[in-house]
């Protein structure tokens, strides 16, 4: 992973990849779902590529999973405002 990604980046990467794999998801179920080539999901996932919000949200989407809920513990929402 490229150094100049932040941790912040870097946890929201990890977010997608854990989840990706606690759905038992392969990253080529992930790139067909997405209409993309499976290398599209392994460079994101690995730093190589960095993904936007739009795609981020594509992504959460293809996995059927709430983007705003994989960011809360992230930024450390717990709900309440």
């Amino acid at each position: 992973m490229k150094t100049t990604h932040s941790l912040l980046y870097r946890q929201i990467l990890a977010a997608l990849v854990d989840t990706r794999k606690a759905k038992g998801i392969t990253q080529v179920d992930l790139a067909r779902r997405l209409g993309k080539p499976q290398s599209f999901v392994s460079k994101f996932e690995n730093g190589e590529r960095r993904i936007d919000v739009a795609e981020f949200i594509e992504i959460c989407r293809a996995m059927q999973v709430d983007a705003l809920g994989l960011l809360a513990p992230i930024c450390g929402d717990t709900g309440g405002n």
